[in-house]
C-alpha cells in the first residue's frame, strides 16, 4: 500500500517494496479479514434496475460467499477447477468471486451480453465445471450445453429455470461453516479472456497477487486511495479487469464501500443522476462513458456531486476530455494504463504530479517500464517504441490458458512488450502512441491516431470519431477519419473540408484526415474500445463501392 499523505512520486517511490507473503487469498483479505474487524461494515450498495437499494455488510458478503463455497464443493468442484460467473453488476456476482477464491478454485469472469458463440469458445477453452447466472445466461447456456461436456451444472440466481438449480434456494440449504484453503500468492485465481482486438481471445490467466499487483496504480490513479469517506463506483462491467481489478477488489481490499448499479442503457445524465444520489467520491470512468457524458449540458448545475477522484483508461483521453472534466468535476482525471495481462502499469496522480499534455502518467510505483524496440532495448527518450513491463512482476499474468506459445510470443527476454506504441520523456512521462497495428505510416512519417482524433473531437459537430489508416499507393497510407455527429449536423462535403482545415491549422498539415466518412455508431468491443480492425475492412468496403459507382 502506497503512503496517503504524500506529496511528490519520489516521495511514494522512498522505501516502497512489494510485500507478497507466500501465502495469500484474494478472498480472505477483500472479505473474510473485514467480516472479523469489523462486520457491520458496508461492503455493497446494490441499486437495482427499479431503483430500489439494498445495502451488504462485509458480514453478511462473508456468510453467503462461505455458504456457496460449501455448495460448489458439494458440486465436487475442486482446487483449480474453472467457475464461470455470467452475471452483470449484483450482489450475486461479487459473492462468487469471494466464494471461488476462497475455495482455491479459478473465476472466470464472462460478460453477461455475449451471445452463444462467445461463451461457447470461453467455457470450452477453460474447461469450465460450474457456471453461475440468471435467467438471460441460463438460456443462453441451454442452447450449446451439449457442447460443453465438462460443464457439471448452471447456478441460476432467479430460480430453478430448465437444466439449472436454484441458487438462492440451494444457498439457504448450505452450510456457513467453510474453512477456505490456504493459498499460495502465485496460486492461479482468475482467468480474464482478452476483448479479442487483436484475432480470438486468449485466456489471461492470473494468480491470487494480482490484487496486490494492482494497488498502486489503483491507489494512484484515485489520488492516493483510500482517503475518509471514499466511495467507488464504475459502470465497466466486473466481468472485465477494469472492473472487477481496478475497483471492485481493490476497494475491498481497503474497506470501501462499492456501489453496483447495472444501467439497461448507459447515459450520461444517468450517471451523473447516480454519482449524486449515493454520495460517490471515486468512480473509473472509461473514455466511452465521458464522451457520453460530455454531451450533457451544464451538469455541474444541475446535479450537485462531490467526487474527489475520477480515474479513466482503455485509451488516451486527450486534452479536450481532461478540459472537460476540470470543468464539469472540478479536478483533473488521472489516466492510466494497462492490458488483460499486466494491467495498472501506468498511471497519472493529480495530487501528486503534474499533469502533462498528452502523457498517460508514470510507471506506477513498483513497476519497472521502459519503450523498446523489437529486440527489448529501450530506445532513447522521445522516440517511439513498444511499451513494455520488465517481469518479475505480481501484477503480470501467468501466462495464457493452454497456450505456451502465445505466452512465450508475448515476451522478448525479461521484457514483457504489450504491443502498444509509446514514448517516455527524460522525466518518465509516457505518452501512447497507438497499438502498432494502429500506427499510420504515411510519406515517411508515423502518426498516432490519438492526437488527431483528439483534435477532431474538439469540433462541436463531432460526437465520436476513430482514425484509421488506409492503403495509397504514393503515401503507403493516408489518414482516414469515420465521424459520429451530434444531432443536427449534416454529415455533406462542406463539413469534411471544415474538419481536414480543422486538423490542419490547429495540429499539422501532414496529419489531416484525406478520406472522412460519416457512420451513424463506432464498431467496439465490449469494454468499450474502438475496433479498427472492423473499420479498416468497412473504409476498403466503402473505396470499392465508390469505385463502382
Amino acid at each position: 500500500m502506497l503512503s496517503t499523505i504524500a506529496d511528490s512520486y519520489a516521495a511514494l517511490q522512498t522505501n516502497f517494496h512489494w510485500n507478497i507473503p507466500t501465502q495469500y487469498n484474494i478472498g480472505i483479505d477483500v472479505c473474510d479479514k473485514w467480516a472479523l474487524r469489523e462486520p457491520q461494515r458496508l461492503a455493497l450498495i446494490h441499486v437495482s434496475a427499479d431503483g430500489s437499494r439494498r445495502d451488504y455488510s462485509f458480514a453478511e458478503i462473508k456468510e453467503q460467499s462461505d455458504r456457496l463455497g460449501t455448495l460448489l464443493r458439494s458440486l465436487d468442484v475442486q482446487p483449480g477447477e474453472r467457475i464461470g460467473i455470467l452475471l452483470p453488476q449484483a450482489p450475486e456476482t461479487a459473492i462468487a468471486h469471494v466464494a471461488a477464491y476462497k475455495i482455491g478454485a479459478i473465476a472466470i469472469p464472462l460478460f453477461a451480453l455475449f451471445g452463444v458463440e462467445a461463451l461457447e469458445y470461453r467455457l470450452r477453452d477453460s474447461g469450465t465445471r460450474v457456471v453461475i447466472t440468471n435467467n438471460s445466461g441460463a438460456a443462453k447456456l441451454a442452447q450449446i450445453r451439449e457442447r460443453l461436456p465438462a460443464l457439471r451444472a448452471i447456478l441460476n440466481m432467479d430460480g430453478a429455470a430448465p437444466g439449472t438449480l436454484d441458487l438462492h434456494q440451494a444457498l439457504a440449504r448450505s452450510s456457513s461453516d467453510l474453512s477456505p484453503v490456504n493459498t499460495r500468492a502465485d496460486d492461479p485465481a482468475v482467468i480474464i479472456y482478452t476483448s479479442g482486438t487483436t484475432g480470438q481471445p486468449k485466456g489471461a490467466l492470473h494468480a491470487h497477487r494480482v490484487l496486490l499487483g494492482h494497488l498502486p496504480g489503483v491507489e494512484m490513479s484515485h489520488n492516493l486511495f483510500p482517503q475518509e469517506a471514499d466511495r467507488i463506483w464504475t459502470p465497466a462491467d466486473w466481468a472485465w479487469i477494469g472492473g472487477l481489478l481496478d475497483v471492485l477488489l481493490p476497494a475491498w481490499h481497503h474497506g470501501v464501500a462499492v456501489v453496483a448499479h447495472r444501467f439497461e442503457k448507459f447515459t450520461g445524465e444517468a450517471a451523473f443522476q447516480l454519482l449524486q444520489d449515493y454520495g460517490i467520491r471515486n468512480s473509473f470512468l472509461p473514455p466511452t462513458a465521458l464522451k457520453m457524458m460530455r454531451t450533457v449540458r451544464d451538469p455541474q448545475t444541475r446535479w450537485k456531486f462531490q467526487l474527489r477522484s475520477v480515474a479513466s483508461g482503455g485509451e488516451s483521453l486527450g486534452m479536450e476530455l481532461l478540459d472537460w472534466g476540470r470543468q464539469t468535476f472540478g479536478l483533473t482525471i488521472n489516466e492510466f494504463y494497462g492490458q488483460t495481462e499486466c494491467n495498472m502499469t501506468v498511471s497519472s496522480c493529480a495530487a501528486i504530479m503534474t499533469c502533462q499534455p498528452g502523457a498517460i502518467g508514470r510507471a506506477a510505483i513498483g513497476h519497472e517500464i521502459a519503450i523498446v524496440d523489437t529486440q527489448g532495448q529501450p530506445v532513447p527518450h522521445g522516440s517511439d517504441g513498444n511499451i513494455a513491463v520488465r517481469r518479475p512482476d505480481p501484477v503480470m499474468f501467468l501466462g495464457y490458458w493452454n497456450n505456451p506459445q502465445a505466452t512465450a510470443d508475448k515476451f522478448v527476454g525479461d521484457w514483457l512488450l504489450t504491443g502498444d506504441t509509446g514514448r517516455m520523456d527524460e522525466t518518465g512521462y509516457i505518452r501512447f502512441v497507438g497499438r502498432d497495428d494502429d500506427v499510420i505510416t504515411s510519406a515517411g512519417y508515423r502518426i498516432g491516431p490519438g492526437e488527431i482524433e483528439d483534435n477532431i473531437l474538439q469540433h462541436a459537430a463531432v460526437r465520436m470519431v476513430a482514425v484509421i489508416g488506409a492503403p495509397d499507393p504514393q503515401r503507403t497510407e493516408i489518414v482516414v477519419a469515420i465521424v459520429v455527429l451530434n444531432d443536427g449536423y449534416r454529415g455533406d462535403d462542406a463539413l469534411k473540408r471544415e474538419l481536414q482545415e480543422h486538423v490542419k491549422l490547429r495540429l499539422a498539415a501532414h496529419e489531416y484526415p484525406r478520406e472522412i466518412y460519416f457512420v451513424d455508431d463506432l464498431p467496439m468491443t465490449t469494454t468499450g474500445k474502438v475496433i479498427r480492425r472492423t473499420l479498416r475492412d468497412q473504409v476498403q468496403q466503402w473505396r470499392a463501392q465508390s469505385q463502382t459507382v
